[in-house]
């Protein structure tokens, strides 16, 4: 798989961009605010529908344009695919595939695949419980574009049950005794939705845990030359006082997610939110016996970041018939890192079918990764 062109119109900064590229390496050097990022982001927005600096999309517009489009075309097993999609703030985006409209833009979702490693991965690292949830279910959906609407319908059964507590809550307190217990027997037909509907996320995620396990420790080893193993444990609010032990069946696990409702139905009605699913869970990431948030250092940090992201591009490389290879996307990433980190890096990706680099500096690229190269300066392109 190779993203054989990019267009863009009135995205970040480019006016208009008709860019053709190649399979192997190639480096976009520019001076920070160039806009080097941008042409990252518009690739992953075209894999993931989403970008790795922003939730929302009126900042991918360009300032004074009433909308944005990006458009790829990518080759796979001999044929090309043109995808596009179409921002505009404050209305739902539009999709087409080979120029025909479809229903919903997530149908895009599996096109192109891409494993997109930045400086704000280091988030995933040291940053709160949703990150790294965000993390897993974005490989998830890489892996299975079907994840896109098992998260949206959890999505949408949590929006529903937070306001039914809100709603209850607020009954209880007010000592409204009947209404109470009106909606307590609608939050129970509530606690079935989410229990139904966060087992099939669950079961995903746990899956995918021990698939990538492996793969991380391989990388990290291979990163940062050792430096002791690596653990990732999913942790569920589901599992009574976080003890690990969560059964591998979907159905299992929708009992499980119910009983933990049950648990904390009251403390829920007194906080007017969800306490116990899929939202509210954890992975554990360590280096030896220590876990890695508060603990690892910057350059221990950067490599188990890297880690995860060659973990999920094996992952995604591995996939079999299901899989084609990823592009592979690494922004800003070697001015972070020391120079025997950047030659093992280099080694290992080095053989990707597309790797797309961008870098401030050319020098610190390594030179195994020296393919085609193009300048960045004021939102212009150029060859050379």
């Amino acid at each position: 798989m190779r993203l054989a062109h990019l267009s863009l119109v009135d995205f970040r900064s480019y006016a208009a961009l008709e860019l053709a590229l190649e399979r192997g390496v190639t480096t976009f050097v520019g001076l920070n605010g160039q806009g080097k990022t941008n042409l990252v982001e518009a690739v992953g927005y075209l894999a993931t529908l989403g970008s790795h600096r922003v939730s929302a999309d009126a900042p991918m517009v360009r300032s004074g344009a009433e909308r944005a489009v990006v458009r790829g075309a990518v080759d796979r097993d001999g044929r090309t695919t043109l995808v596009e999609l179409e921002l505009v703030p404050g209305r739902a985006n539009r999709a087409r595939v080979n120029r025909a409209p479809v229903p919903r833009a997530r149908e895009v979702l599996g096109i192109l695949r891409t494993v997109l490693f930045a400086p704000e991965d280091l988030a995933v690292v040291r940053g709160d419980p949703s990150e790294r949830r965000r993390f897993l279910d974005d490989l998830l959906v890489a892996r299975a574009p079907r994840y896109a609407g098992v998260r949206a319908d959890y999505e949408r059964v949590l929006k529903q049950r937070n306001a039914l507590l809100k709603s209850a809550g607020a009954a209880r307190r007010g000592g409204r005794s009947a209404e109470v217990s009106s909606q307590l027997s609608v939050l129970d037909v509530w606690d079935a939705h989410l229990a139904r509907a966060g087992a099939s996320l669950l079961y995903g995620r746990l899956r995918l845990v021990d698939e990538l396990r492996p793969l991380v420790g391989k990388a990290y080893d291979a990163v940062a030359s050792g430096g002791g193993p690596v653990g990732l444990e999913y942790r569920s609010s589901a599992e009574p006082d976080g003890e690990a032990g969560l059964p591998m069946d979907v159905d299992a696990l929708g009992e499980a997610l119910a009983g933990g409702l049950v648990r904390a139905r009251s403390a829920e009605l007194e906080r007017g939110v969800s306490l116990v699913g899929p939202h509210r869970d954890d992975v554990l990431l360590s280096l030896g016996p220590l876990p890695a948030r508060g603990y690892a250092s910057h350059g221990e940090g950067w490599s188990l970041a890297l880690a995860l992201r060659l973990g999920s591009y094996e992952l995604l490389r591995g996939d079999g018939a299901e899989g084609a290879e990823p592009v592979l996307l690494l922004d800003d990433v070697f001015a972070e890192l020391d120079a025997g980190r950047r030659e093992r890096l280099a080694a290992l990706v080095s053989d990707a079918e597309q790797v797309i680099v961008t870098a401030a500096v050319a020098e610190d690229v390594p030179s195994p990764l020296r393919g085609a190269r193009f300048q960045v300066h004021g939102g212009a392109v150029a060859r050379g």
